[in-house]
C-alpha cells in the first residue's frame, strides 16, 4: 500500500550530552533501515542538550522569565503559577518551553535556540553519513486553546512541507475550499508522539509513508506555523484581554 503510513521508535539512542553528535548517534541507531521520503520525528529535549542548552537553575520560573518575550496569559493555582507566553523563539507556550524534567537537578533545559537550524543541520549530516534523503521534525509539547490535553506539534522543520494549503481545491462536491491548511509537520509530530511517549526514554521515530511531503530543499521550516498577530484572534488570555479592554477604555475618558 503506497498510501499506508508506518511509525516505530529508533531504539539504541544513548543519553544525550551537551557537545554530542546527535546526528552520529541517530544514523548509527538507524543503521540501513533508512529510506528516502522517511521522517525523523526527534524530541527537542535531545537537540537542546546536544547543543547544550542545559543551564543551571535553582528557581525553573527565573529561567521562564529569562525566555519570555510576551506574557499572554498568567493564573495562579493551588500548585503554583502558570504562564503562558510567547517565547524567545516565537511560539506561544506554557513555562516558554523551559523543561525541568530528565535534567540533572538544579538544571532546566531550553529550547533549541533555532529549532528550524537545528533540523536543517540534523537533516544534512544524516544524509551525508547514511546517504538518504529524509525530513527532520523537531517536536515538543503543547497544549491547546479549547482541548484538555497536550500533544506533540514541530517546533523545527526541514525537508517537509509544514502546512499544506488546500484553497483553491475542490471537495469531494465540486465546492472550492478558502481556507483549508493542514498541518503536516505537527500531525507528524503528535503521531510520532505515540510511540516514542514521554518516559520511554525513545526520544527519535521514524515516520514512513510521506513522501510525497519530503521535499528537495529545506523549505520554510516551522515558522510557517505560527501564526502572526494580524490574524490571531486570541492573542491575549481572557482576563488579561478584559483589563486590557478597561485600560485602554479608561485612557479614551
Amino acid at each position: 500500500m503506497d498510501d499506508a503510513l508506518t511509525i516505530w521508535p529508533l531504539p539504541g539512542i544513548p543519553e544525550v550530552s551537551p557537545g554530542d553528535d546527535l546526528a552520529a548517534l541517530v544514523a548509527q541507531a538507524a543503521g540501513a533501515t533508512l529510506r528516502d521520503g522517511d521522517v525523523l520525528a526527534v524530541s527537542s529535549k535531545v537537540v537542546s542538550k546536544a547543543e547544550g542548552r542545559v543551564v543551571a537553575a535553582d528557581d525553573r520560573e527565573d529561567a521562564i522569565t529569562a525566555e519570555t518575550v510576551r506574557v499572554v496569559a498568567r493564573r495562579e493555582h493551588p500548585g503554583g503559577v502558570t504562564r503562558i507566553v510567547q517565547n524567545r523563539q516565537g511560539f506561544v507556550m506554557a513555562a516558554a518551553g523551559v523543561d525541568a524534567s530528565n535534567t540533572p537537578e538544579g538544571t532546566v533545559l531550553l529550547l533549541p535556540l533555532d529549532p528550524d537550524a537545528s533540523a536543517r543541520a540534523l537533516r544534512a549530516a544524516v544524509r551525508d553519513r547514511l546517504g538518504v534523503r529524509v525530513a527532520v521534525v523537531v517536536t515538543d509539547t503543547f497544549g491547546r486553546p479549547w482541548r484538555v490535553g497536550q500533544t506533540d506539534v514541530a517546533i523545527g522543520v526541514a525537508g517537509l512541507v509544514p502546512v499544506l494549503d488546500l484553497a483553491g481545491t475542490r471537495d469531494a462536491h465540486g465546492r472550492e475550499l478558502h481556507v483549508t491548511q493542514t498541518a503536516v509537520a505537527d500531525e507528524v509530530a503528535g503521531a510520532a508522539e505515540l510511540v516514542m511517549g514521554k518516559a520511554s526514554q525513545c526520544p527519535v521515530a521514524v515516520v514512513r509513508g510521506l513522501g510525497r511531503h519530503v521535499t528537495e530543499d529545506d523549505g520554510p521550516g516551522a515558522t510557517a506555523l505560527v501564526r502572526d498577530a494580524e490574524r490571531d484572534m486570541f492573542r491575549l488570555g481572557s482576563d488579561e484581554a478584559y483589563a486590557q479592554g478597561l485600560a485602554d477604555g479608561r485612557a479614551a475618558d
